[in-house]
This record gives structure tokens, sequence and C-alpha cells, in this order.
């Protein structure tokens, strides 16, 4: 793929997971030129990793063959790096880069998860929880190794059970949040009939799994690799020997590139209208980088920000009342699973914060900003540019980052070049210039 390589859609949606996947199909289906691209070899994102190919009918395979059967150009193994100019993004692939040309824009981006500093976090084998997961998708052999799963919410619980199924034995589930707060979130859910179904189903599937409340990670143990980690179990200190650790310490929206494009963000979230436009024009925005709130709520964005952006605003107004069910679902993650204080204390002074650049907390501490750390100690300059320091120091210090510069994930020199176009040097310097 060259430089010069251009695709031009009446939609381009940004991101292949659940909430990219509804949009571009939704907006195919009503007629309009669909590109959906995504920096994975096939669509499905994180959640539907390995699953949308399943010819079984789950919810992942029958997105994707309405993305097949709608005519949706899939550009899978394409990063989008840089927007040179309106309606224009530069995407970065294997080989090369190309241009995607576009009249509306949806940007599904998704999340990431958060990781939290703690002794020994940097060890081998200790991993975001849903990491965990999509590297088993993609074939790690797992089978009779000992995983302790920690952290918050119900996706620690849906990866607890797909590693039960497949063989891992989990000496125990972690749960931050105290056991009132579980007790109120089971009598909310019996408003939600068919989250209550779910819910059955992971205790059935983690049957004989033990599970502590108030219960979060002190410090991991290794040499070469994790052996063992130390918990805070109902407040008493205990040791647990283990192959990995798989933490979730919530999500965090990918808001990089709906920033680079100038959209407006409220409390790290991209702030949308009742259609899901953002504040550009012919920009919308659907799924995790609006709100944390799961498969549903971005299924039903999607399709909203697909059918909008090909023009069909009544059929996307029909939407609105089933998405605000989904919404109070979200809201209630929210109050149930909020990060509790204790877990800010957990790093010692010699505790690794930045991993790219070996940035100790107690480094860190001594600043009062990000821009102030990043300047001094090099914080955030790594090749994950502050997607991993960036959310922690944003729970342990209260920053926020205050820039995005383009190319918004590392790029190979040839496409930095491309970003900075033809250089064009005095006459005097032309090689055979008089």
């Amino acid at each position: 793929m060259s430089r010069e390589a251009q695709h031009h859609f009446e939609v381009l949606v940004v991101g292949g997971g659940p909430a990219g996947m509804a949009a571009a199909a939704r907006a195919a289906e009503c007629g309009v030129r669909v590109g959906i691209v995504d920096d994975n070899l096939g669509l499905g994102g994180q959640i539907w990793r390995g699953e949308s190919g399943d010819r079984r009918k789950t919810e992942a395979s029958k997105w994707a063959e309405r993305v097949r059967t709608s005519g949706v150009n899939a550009l899978c193994g394409l990063r989008v790096v840089h927007q040179p100019e309106p309606g224009v993004l530069l995407a970065e692939g294997l080989n090369g880069c190309c241009e995607l040309t576009y009249e509306k824009l949806v940007l599904a981006t998704g999340a990431r998860e958060r990781f939290l500093p703690f002794p020994g976090w940097t060890l081998p084998n200790v991993m975001g929880a849903g990491g965990l997961q999509a590297m088993v998708k993609c074939g790690l052999p797992i089978k009779g190794k000992r995983v302790v799963v920690a952290g918050t919410g119900p996706l620690l619980l849906a990866v607890a059970a797909y590693l039960h199924k497949h063989g891992v034995q989990i000496p125990v589930i972690c749960e931050q949040a105290n056991w009132s707060d579980l007790a109120r979130f089971g009598l909310a859910l019996l408003a939600s009939p068919g989250k209550i179904v779910q819910g059955v189903v992971l205790k059935r599937d983690l049957a004989g799994v033990p599970f502590a409340a108030n219960s979060w990670p002190l410090a991991a143990h290794g040499h070469q690799n994790l052996q063992s980690v130390t918990i805070s179990r109902a407040g008493k200190s205990e040791n647990i020997p283990c192959d990995y650790l798989a933490c979730g310490f919530h999500l965090v929206s990918n808001i990089e590139l709906p920033l680079l494009l100038g959209c407006a963000v409220d409390d790290n979230c991209v702030q949308v209208d009742d259609l899901q436009m953002t504040t550009v024009s012919s920009v919308f925005c659907a799924g995790e980088p609006t709100s944390i709130g799961g498969v549903d709520l971005a299924l039903i964005e999607g399709q909203i920000a697909g059918l909008a952006a090909a023009g069909r605003t009544i059929e996307a107004e029909a939407w609105f009342v089933a998405r605000q069910r989904a919404r109070r679902f979200a809201r209630l993650l929210d109050r149930t699973f909020p990060l509790r204080s204790e877990l800010r204390s957990l790093p010692l002074s010699e505790t690794i914060v930045c991993r790219c650049e070996d940035v100790s907390y107690s480094r860190l501490r001594q600043y009062s900003s990000w821009r102030a750390a990043k300047l001094h100690t090099r914080c955030g300059m790594g090749p994950c540019q502050g997607r991993v320091c960036g959310p922690a120091t944003q729970f342990l210090f209260n920053w926020n980052p205050d820039s995005v510069r383009p190319p918004v994930f590392p790029a190979r020199v040839e496409t930095l070049a491309a970003i900075a176009g033809p250089v064009q040097l005095p006459h005097s310097e032309v090689i055979g210039g008089q």
C-alpha cells in the first residue's frame, strides 16, 4: 500500500468493535458507501475477538454477517494516526500508509484497560484481565494454570468464567467493592431480567470458584516470572501462589483520535447529542468513547450513529428509549464499582508507574501536573504515549493530559514523512541548483 492509495466513503467508521460494526452495517443497509477501518486483522474488537467468524448464531456472528451482506468495505490491519485536513484521515498498515476520505465519520474507538501500579505489577504474567483473555483466544496455552483474578466490576466474572471453561484453576476472584454495594447491585438487577439471566449463567460457570469482596492485590512476587500474589482480603493479608494475575480496574475510553479532530470532551468522554453527533460537524461517536457502558449500549449507540450518518434520523430516534435503559444500567455500574481510595496507597516509593520510561512513584509525586511530570521525568513519552501511565496518574494524582498531537499512535518514519509533507528546499540547496 503506497502513500498515494486513497479510499473515499460516504460514511467512514473508525473502530471494528460492536459499536463500529453496528454503525457500519446500519449505514450500509441504507444504501450509502461505507468503510470500516480497524487496526486488528479482523472485526470484533477486544470483546468479540475470535467470535465474529464463529458459525454459531452469537451476537458477534450476527453483526459480522450483517456487515458482510450489507456491502461494507472492511479495511482491517490499518491504524489511523493523523488527520491531514478535515474530511481526510491518514492510516498506516503493514505495507505503507493511505488516505481515507469521507463525508460523514463515525468514531467507535473503544476503550482499554486501566492498570493501577502496585509492587510487582511489572512482573511477567501480571496482566490485564481482558488482555489475558485475548491472549487465550489467540492460542496461549492456559489449561491447568493458576490464575488469580482481581479488580472490580462484572467484567471480572466474565473473564474468570471464560478462563475457567478453558481449564484454568482460579484460587480466588478478588472484588474491591464491598458486600453491601454488591447486594444493592443485585437487587437493582431485578428490574433487568436479561441481566439476571446473565448473572445466573456466570454463577453456574463459576461454580466452586471462591469469590472475595473487599479484596484487592497488594503486591506480586517472583524472580523471572510471577510466583505468588499478596492480597488484602477483608482487611487481612494473604499470600496466594499463582502463575498469572489478571487485573481489571475499569476501562478507559480511547479519546485520542476524537481529541485530535477537535471533539469536545467532558470527564474523559466525548460529548455527543441525541443523534450521537459530536461538537465537530459530520463527526459522530458511539460506544465506549462516549461512556463506559458495555456491549448492549455500544450496539444501540452504534446503530443510532450509523442511521444518523446515513440521513435516517427518524429510524435513529426509534432507538432512544432502548439507549436510555442501557444508560441506566451503565450508571448503576458506576455507582456500584467506583475505585476505592485505598488503591491510591498501593505504590511504594520505588514502584514503577511509567513502564516505558522507568519512572517511579517517588519521582512523580513531587509534581503537581501531568505536564510538569512529563517535562521533568519523560513520563508518558514512551511507546505507549501515556496510554498506561496516563490513566494511572489520573487516579493517583488527579492529573489530566493537556494535549494530543499527531501521530496519535507510534508510526513508521515514512508515515511521519507523509504527515510532514514534501520539504521545500531553498533554491541554493537543490542538487544541481545554481
